[in-house]
């Protein structure tokens, strides 16, 4: 029993030190790892080099493939551009592994003390999240340490050397072995930290090794799978292309196992098996991309009509704009017009999910707020660009008061879009916080709610429209919200003094109270706009 809990604290060590070294990598390398992703996967093999370099810093290909997955969710990148950063996260997660293998136990101690003198000491951001680096893999050499210490004792029980012994006899065993601890254990490199740490000790030859290998390139797919359940069509098709790509792959490695076997220890130290197992990693999910890469095409239609139906993905890409138009103003204004009226729509649906889900508290209503939020800025960025192309042409002074009109209109719906975001956090954070908030408090902000959405409706159908009749009644009915949220404030004051509410949740409401006013604010403008007073 001391050597299992010996083996659990240096499995919880090992995912705590790569979790740090994660972290520290990740924030020394910026943070714009997810717009790289979304910007430079036009092409396949970029793609795979881009899902490598990512999942490198991250140290985590999960995390690159949630990543991924919520990206395709929001429409901001098609299936065959995910599939190609699946491919290289398989590669770049395989990095772990090959700092495992270096045999650093003895410099253990080293590692951490310059680790957290440059975390201590170091002036500059950049220093201190190196030495958060250096301080995890040293926590993560010390749990591989303890592991390899606990298993010792197992090579004199007999029954498990008998069971290892039959994954080289029976791989399937060993895939099936590899599947569940990763299932487990949630980190395919934990499963090959693992995998090491016996194999050091002469529990498990390279042969019965690959297979659980193997199979721990397929649990690794269950994050994936996790993230997209509640996804759009496309995003599942993503989950389904992961498990697949993994799936065929170990199969053909399996059929051609002893071929495999004679590549891997060519390249590797003949008494290495560390360093043998993790080059049979790597070698492994740099072969299988290889041999997917010239069939990608073709495996992508099968993942389509394997998991067939509409993908309903919101494109972030504009629909109405159209660069030829702009020699001629008037089309040009109205197709401006369309798409901020679209990107507007979008805003208000995300604030009326956010909305709703402060009464349901239906997270994936949160997800989808969350995930969708980017789109409106894209647009934003697009329509913005598109009108001040049309400004270089000569327009008539109602054409030009329109044109300032929808910039301004296309500012307002961004901020809009922004206090959705904001709302559906504030509402996740009353989930997972469990705030409570008192009956009267509730009927409130649900009577808030549905005044700043009848406005912010109001307010887009005028500019749609250009009607100055709706636009007087959005604005009326903004005047309203401004005064109700006066008094719900009053109101809430009350219940504080009287200890009604409880201090916490009254917080929280008087963020919930501030962001929903500014959305009705910025519908105010949008009316305005259309009246003429900018």
């Amino acid at each position: 029993m001391v050597y299992f809990f010996g083996f659990l604290g240096g499995l919880a060590l090992f995912l705590y030190g790569m979790q740090l070294m994660g972290d520290g990598l990740q924030r020394a390398a910026g943070e714009k790892l997810q717009k790289i992703l979304e910007a430079l996967t036009g092409v396949l093999i970029v793609g795979v080099a881009l899902g490598a370099a990512v999942t490198a810093v991250l140290q985590s290909s999960s995390a690159t493939t949630v990543m991924t997955v919520g990206l395709v969710n929001a429409g901001l990148m098609t299936l065959k551009q995910a599939f190609g950063i699946v491919m290289g996260a398989n590669i770049g997660t395989t990095i772990t592994a090959q700092l495992i293998a270096f045999k650093l136990t003895d410099y253990v101690t080293l590692i951490l003390a310059i680790g957290f003198a440059m975390q201590l000491l170091a002036k500059r951001r950049r220093g201190k999240y190196l030495g958060q680096v250096l301080l995890g893999f040293g926590i993560l050499m010390l749990g591989m340490s303890m592991m390899g210490q606990s298993v010792l004792p197992l090579r004199e029980y007999q029954g498990f050397v008998d069971f290892i012994g039959k994954f080289s006899h029976n791989p399937i065993l060993g895939i099936g072995v590899g599947i569940v601890m990763t299932v487990l254990i949630q980190s395919s490199s934990a499963t090959i930290g693992i995998l090491i740490a016996m194999a050091s000790q002469g529990l498990i030859p390279l042969e019965g090794a690959i297979p659980v290998l193997l199979g721990d390139n397929i649990g690794t797919c269950i994050t994936a799978i996790m993230a997209a359940w509640r996804a759009n069509v496309t995003a599942k098709r993503v989950a389904l292309a992961h498990v697949l790509f993994n799936l065929i792959g170990s199969i053909l490695f399996v059929t051609f196992m002893g071929l495999f076997i004679k590549l891997v220890l060519a390249v590797s130290p003949a008494h290495d098996i560390a360093r043998q197992i993790a080059n049979a990693h790597t070698a492994f999910n740099i072969i299988n991309t290889l041999i997917f890469l010239p069939f990608a095409a073709p495996f992508i239609k099968l993942v389509e009509r394997l998991l067939p139906g509409s993908d309903g993905v919101i494109s972030r890409k504009p629909i109405y704009l159209d660069v030829n138009m702009l020699k001629t103003p008037s089309i040009a204004m109205t197709l401006a017009g369309k798409e901020v009226v679209r990107m507007g729509t979008m805003a208000r649906h995300n604030v009326e999910l956010s909305i709703a889900a402060m009464e349901d508290m239906d997270s994936r209503k949160i997800a989808y707020v969350l995930e969708h939020e980017p789109v409106i800025d894209a647009l934003e960025e697009e329509v913005t660009k598109y009108l001040t192309q049309m400004s270089e042409t000569q327009m008539s002074r109602e054409l030009s008061a329109r044109h300032t009109g929808l910039l301004h209109a296309c500012n307002d719906i961004e901020r809009i879009g922004d206090h959705g975001e904001t709302l559906a956090k504030k509402v996740r954070m009353i989930y997972e916080d469990n705030v409570k908030f008192s009956d009267e408090a509730k009927a409130e902000l649900h009577t808030l709610g549905q005044m700043v959405l009848e406005a912010s409706g109001k307010a887009l159908e005028a500019l749609e429209k250009d009607d100055k009749k709706l636009a007087e009644e959005a604005w009326a009915l903004c005047r309203q919200v401004k005064q109700y949220q006066k008094e719900i404030r009053k109101n809430h004051i009350v219940r504080l003094n009287e200890k009604r509410c409880d201090p916490v949740a009254g917080f929280v409401m008087l963020e919930l109270l501030i962001n929903m006013k500014r959305v009705s604010d910025h519908s105010k403008n949008i009316s305005q706009l259309v009246l003429g007073i900018f």
